[in-house]
């Protein structure tokens, strides 16, 4: 199509004349969700929120049988507490759970179970039991023993220790015994283990041997 101007000059170009800016396209306006969540607003896209196909989000953003109303600005309006929003939304994001320090899990489990995002609520159960783990579990008891032998015996004995059981002290009491000419050398000798608690009790050691804190020595015979 041509157009003149008066004087009989053709205007060139005049079907080519474009506004200063040009409107968003559609797939791109119908692309980024606002979410109201406790009265702070969340921008995402709906590509994120659909992440986890069964989740509330990506229902809600679906309009899957969910009426929602919006603010004046168009936003979901999502009655939940917006503190514990922003870790799920960056789940859905890159697929990590980045928490702050003071930030309670409990607080963001009970947000994932609303909006219903399994992988991220295994996560957190997962974590959770690791620590319930690590806070009730009962550090080692240690089990000593004093043992009484003569110089002679000394080697076999400390050679010969097994089950667990090691070496702590050797104190010298003296002589005690005179065999002919020759004194005996009577030596007290400090062993250790270490007991670890079951939910049967102590697994390495029966309990009655777990009694044995300390075992006092018979006293020398006076001659």
């Amino acid at each position: 199509m041509r157009m003149w101007m008066e004087g009989g000059e053709e205007m060139k170009g005049a079907m080519g004349l474009r506004c200063g800016w040009d409107p968003p396209p559609i797939d791109a306006q119908a692309k980024w969700v606002r979410l109201n969540v406790g009265g702070t607003v969340f921008l995402t896209t709906r590509q994120t929120l659909c992440r986890e196909q069964k989740s509330f989000l990506c229902r809600l953003c679906q309009g899957e049988e969910l009426q929602s109303d919006r603010d004046e600005t168009g936003a979901y309006l999502i009655d939940r507490d917006p503190t514990y929003f922003g870790p799920i939304l960056n789940f859905l994001r890159h697929g990590k759970l980045v928490l702050d320090k003071d930030m309670a899990e409990e607080g963001v489990l009970e947000e994932a179970e609303f909006y219903n995002i399994g992988p991220l609520i295994r996560i957190i159960k997962d974590r959770l039991e690791e620590k319930d783990y690590t806070v009730t579990q009962v550090p080692p008891k240690h089990v000593y023993r004093v043992l009484q032998c003569q110089e002679e015996e000394l080697t076999q004995m400390v050679s010969t220790m097994s089950d667990g059981w090691r070496f702590e002290q050797l104190v010298n009491i003296g002589s005690c015994y005179s065999y002919g000419n020759e004194d005996q050398t009577e030596f007290l000798c400090v062993v250790s283990k270490e007991l670890y608690n079951s939910s049967n009790g102590l697994s390495s050691e029966s309990s009655h041997k777990a009694k044995e804190e300390s075992q006092t020595p018979a006293p020398c015979p006076k001659g």
